[in-house]
């Protein structure tokens, strides 16, 4: 499929004004001027399938109906907007919501803090609450995690291009080795668990370990249920807090609501970002193990913790985790997608592809340098909306809405099969 209009937008007022660490803009050049579901359109009325969600941050998709619904009612009759973290009725009614419809059913128990609107912020509270409760130092995060841009999340996130962005040395933290980083033949929690044990090895006892299940910018490595289950143990062996980041995963994007649920573990602390405001407006939470909660009032707060539409729009959007339908789609629509990537890399064998990933968060790993690259801009100029990630960008990544519609899935996948195509034929 290719887009026959020429017009292209100007970016000049963006080139001339913003500042260069702008990315996304650079990898899908356009303005964009409305979006509605699964699509965006840009000024010049070119329609684009977005496989990008926002990072994440819209896994019931753009301006979904019934949350710009609630949105509307509640901003129409004056509800308050900001306050901090002061009671309302938004936020109440957020966390009665977040009880009974994701926890109980779990059988999970968590005090809900809201650190400030961004992954990042959850992160932040959660290593210091960790240092807080522990008394110890030291983290322990993951090669090729990413855990945010901030100080303390930088400094448990692999990568070098991004630590380096930081100024100054990122202290008080190891990195191990994440399961598979050192071959399939070696068990990494063993590994860890011989630097933990022996005096010898440099490694102070950590306040906690932080680890996605999934590293989605890191390159959609996949931590199987038994290497969590086994990090689980060796955290209780030693008195670790086990810190789950699910910002990227949770709300959904693995099939389950929390990414953990699969493997059966029960962090100490989770952190929430991205879609779990629903509607893309900015919003986290950090989960807490009850006995863990010792913050004194104010110990760590912020301006924006109170963003009440997203608090309406979050309740709503938990309607969609009252029954099992919802999480059956996405696993669903997790195979197809497999077997559809799987299909593709055996068809374009040149391009040396190796599929990643579990639910609605997969892509194609290749192994020559800048494919994926090629691949995703080639997919832009037919109207699909992907990204790269990976240390080296080496993964072309398929994230699109959870309420992604099987039609458009599939046509979304035809143009990403016809990208491929035509990289291979020019190798």
């Amino acid at each position: 499929m290719k887009i026959m209009n020429p017009e292209k937008p100007s970016l000049h007022v963006f080139e001339l004004l913003e500042s260069e660490v702008r990315s996304y803009c650079r990898s899908f050049p356009t303005v964009f001027t409305r979006a509605k579901g699964c699509t965006l359109w840009d000024s010049a009325g070119i329609a684009y399938l977005d496989f990008f969600a926002g990072a994440g941050a819209l896994n019931y998709g753009h301006n979904n109906a019934e949350l710009k619904k609630k949105l509307i009612a509640y901003i129409q009759n004056d509800g308050v907007t900001h306050s901090l973290d002061m009671a309302t009725a938004a936020k109440e009614q957020f966390l009665e919501k977040f009880q009974t419809t994701i926890l109980e059913p779990r059988g999970l128990s968590y005090k809900v803090q809201f650190p400030g609107p961004t992954g990042a912020n959850s992160v932040e509270s959660a290593l210091k609450l960790a240092r807080k409760v522990t008394g110890r130092s030291t983290v322990i995060g993951f090669t090729n995690g990413f855990h945010g841009m901030t100080l303390g999340a930088l400094s448990v996130t692999g990568n070098k291009f991004k630590r380096r962005g930081a100024g100054v040395p990122l202290h008080h933290t190891v990195s191990m080795p994440y399961e598979g980083y050192m071959s399939d033949e070696v068990d990494t929690i063993a590994y860890m668990r011989n630097y933990l044990q022996d005096s010898g090895s440099g490694v102070s006892l950590p306040a906690a370990i932080i680890v996605e299940t999934i590293q989605g910018e890191g390159g959609i490595n996949v931590a199987s249920a038994e290497w969590l289950r086994s990090l689980e143990q060796l955290c209780k062996e030693h008195g670790i807090l086990l810190i789950v980041d699910d910002v990227q995963m949770g709300c959904g994007r693995t099939g389950t609501f929390f990414s953990f649920e699969e493997a059966g573990i029960r962090p100490d602390i989770v952190c929430l970002s991205k879609s779990i405001g629903g509607f893309g407006l900015p919003m986290a939470l950090t989960l807490i193990r009850p006995e863990l909660d010792i913050w004194e009032p104010g110990e760590h707060n912020g301006t924006f913790r109170g963003n009440n539409l997203a608090f309406i729009t979050a309740a709503e959007a938990l309607n969609y985790w009252e029954t099992t339908s919802f999480a059956n789609g996405i696993a669903a629509k997790g195979k197809l997608l497999h077997r559809q990537l799987q299909e593709m890399v055996a068809a374009y064998p040149l391009l040396k592809g190796t599929v990643r990933g579990r639910g609605l968060m997969q892509g194609i790993a290749f192994e020559l340098e800048g494919i994926a690259e090629k691949v995703c801009e080639r997919a832009f100029t037919k109207g699909l909306i992907m990204e790269t990630s990976g240390t080296d960008s080496e993964v072309a990544k398929v994230m699109p809405p959870l309420v992604i519609e099987e039609a458009e899935l599939m046509r979304g996948l035809a143009i990403l099969r016809e990208s491929m195509m035509e990289i291979a034929a020019e190798q």
